[in-house]
């Protein structure tokens, strides 16, 4: 695979770093311009430079958050931007002249286009799911992937307790009656929540804290997981799903894509709910049946169901959601007191921002300075800042095959100068060394680079300074 990713080392020639935090002033901006933290260095943190300058090209989709390309052009990245997802094709014919790439959930990097990707050096997933990434190529191309596993946690969760409300009430109904100039006033099997019995399945980051929502209305809250968790309030886990599906009201799914939660819940799983439940989907798109789901709202055994993920789902606004998309679209929408929306579980503008931040800085930390903490498909590796007092000062970055010997490879290499620090670490196939060298000539630096480039399970090195 290496010798197929060829990605040379390229950057900018002026980098600045400037503050990613939010505009607004918060508790914790004020405590920061306050602390000890923000006094006078007493030793200057170096701004590191990519040894190879070029402008580093960064291309953003899917409408990323504003305040991401505003804190990218602070430090003098060339950013392009899109509103719409990109298709395979789309993507091999332009990722070839970027650096790096920034998506949410519904562009796909594949292992095509990461072999078209010469230049690119680190992917950036604006959202929770790294499913849209083949990460494992990515990591032998010596591309890290950073995603936002927690910021819209919160947008998630409130947006399932309102479908909760929705459900029960039948309001979605009732306001498009309205509309239509129909008066339906009626009580009929509408229902408060209080008093009623909610399922979490998955009681993660999300599923957590709606456990706390609920239980703030009066709602009894059972959770399954695959491992064992310390609940929050009165929350109680039981050991199997189908106990979770039979005596909960609304069940609601929190758990990743993987093989193992494609049709979590089909046929029999829809059988053990509650006659007159509902099912909330809004984790992924295919972890619901959903021609089963069809037959058991057509049946009554369900009462409602809101979705917010899809199987496949369209590229761009305005595009359609039909029977081209999903062959039982239109049959979907036919169903009453069914809740559809467009993907919108972190579409805030609190969750869209504290995602631009998170993401925007662990990919410019790693273009500026190597680091890899957070990534979820590379070794975790970082170093503390170079000293502006110490400019002859190198930093090595290279992503190597994990087997024996290479440190020693390296070591040899680096050996007539001295190393002040060397942190190696690896996950799976891959390994990561940063070392930083002191006494090196600018004469000194390219010969290196190409020297540890020359090494046998070399991947990729990069040179700041």
């Amino acid at each position: 695979m290496s010798a197929a990713i060829d990605i040379p080392c390229k950057s900018p020639n002026n980098v600045v770093h400037a503050s990613l935090s939010p505009t607004s002033s918060s508790f914790h901006d004020r405590f920061r311009r306050n602390s000890f933290a923000q006094s006078p260095d007493v030793r200057k943190p170096k701004v590191l430079h990519p040894v190879e300058n070029e402008d580093l090209r960064l291309l953003l989709v899917e409408n990323i958050s504003q305040e991401a390309v505003k804190a990218f052009q602070a430090q003098g990245f060339r950013v392009d931007h899109s509103t719409k997802a990109l298709s395979e094709d789309e993507l091999v014919e332009r990722i070839g002249q970027y650096h790096a790439i920034g998506i949410r959930s519904k562009t796909k990097i594949t292992e095509r286009v990461i072999k078209a990707a010469s230049k690119l050096l680190v992917i950036g997933c604006f959202c929770i799911g790294t499913n849209q990434v083949d990460l494992k190529t990515a990591a032998k191309a010596g591309i890290p992937v950073f995603n936002s596993p927690f910021s819209n946690s919160r947008s998630v969760a409130e947006l399932v307790i309102s479908e909760i409300v929705a459900l029960s009430r039948q309001y979605v109904e009732r306001a498009f009656e309205m509309r239509q100039g129909v008066w339906n006033k009626q009580s009929k099997n509408c229902w408060e929540i209080r008093g009623k019995t909610l399922g979490i399945v998955g009681y993660g980051h999300i599923g957590s804290q709606l456990s706390v929502l609920a239980e703030s209305f009066g709602m009894r809250v059972l959770f399954h997981d695959i491992i064992p968790l310390m609940p929050l309030g009165q929350a109680r886990q039981v050991d199997a799903l189908s106990t979770l599906l039979s005596q909960s009201d609304f069940v609601t799914l929190h758990v990743p894509e993987l093989p193992e939660t494609t049709d979590l819940i089909s046929r029999i799983q829809l059988a053990q709910m509650k006659k007159g439940s509902y099912l909330i989907n809004n984790a992924r798109g295919k972890v619901v049946d959903i021609p089963a789901l069809i037959d058991a709202l057509k049946s009554k055994h369900l009462a409602g169901a809101a979705l917010d993920v899809f199987p496949s789902e369209p590229g761009s606004n305005g595009a359609p959601f039909n029977d081209q998309v999903n062959p039982w679209a239109s049959s979907l929408c036919s169903i009453p007191n069914v809740i559809l929306t467009p993907h919108i579980g972190g579409s805030t503008e609190e969750a869209q921002s504290m995602i631009g931040e998170e993401v925007s800085g662990a990919l410019a930390r790693y273009l500026n300075s190597g680091s890899t903490l957070g990534a979820v498909n590379f070794p975790e590796v970082d170093l503390r800042a170079i000293s502006a007092e110490q400019p002859d000062h190198v930093r090595v970055c290279h992503v190597h095959v994990n087997q024996p010997g290479v440190l020693r490879q390296v070591n040899d290499i680096l050996s007539p100068y001295n190393v002040e620090k060397q942190y190696s670490d690896s996950k799976g196939e891959v390994a990561y060394l940063m070392a930083d060298i002191a006494d090196v000539s600018p004469s000194d630096i390219n010969k290196l680079r190409e020297l540890i480039s020359k090494t046998s399970a070399n991947l990729l090195t990069r040179m700041l300074a």
